[in-house]
């Protein structure tokens, strides 16, 4: 059986190889994006215009529009700090520690709560 010190160094790693793939990830899409606007030469959409909501970001990305595939990387970079917010409810729910699990759970749904108030927004 592990110990407590053991288990939350296991998080802190994983927290970290999250971090590091999120961002590489994210980076090799808009890489593939800028790669794509090179070669076709235009974005993919009118002057001035690009794809704001998921469902037309995907729709992009399917049609390999770079714009799309770049905002998607953009959409996985923003995601990525999210992610690490979910991974550290659950370390502060397996040490214990309420205070910051409630903490960390309101800092979660403001999260959630400026991505819909911006998704309704625009």
């Amino acid at each position: 059986m592990k110990s407590t010190k053991e288990e939350i160094q296991e998080i802190e790693e994983i927290i970290g190889k999250l971090l590091r793939i999120g961002v590489i990830i994210s980076a090799a899409v808009i890489i593939i994006g800028l790669l794509l606007l090179l070669i076709t030469g235009n974005s993919g959409y009118p002057s001035g215009a690009h794809p704001t909501r998921p469902g037309a970001i995907m729709a992009g990305v399917v049609a390999l529009k770079p714009a799309a595939v770049m905002m998607l990387g953009l959409f996985l970079l923003i995601l990525t700090p999210v992610l690490r917010v979910v991974v550290s409810i659950y370390a502060f729910i397996k040490e214990s520690d309420w205070l910051y699990t409630i903490i960390t759970t309101v800092v979660l749904v403001i999260l959630i709560g400026a991505m819909f108030i911006g998704y309704a927004g625009h």
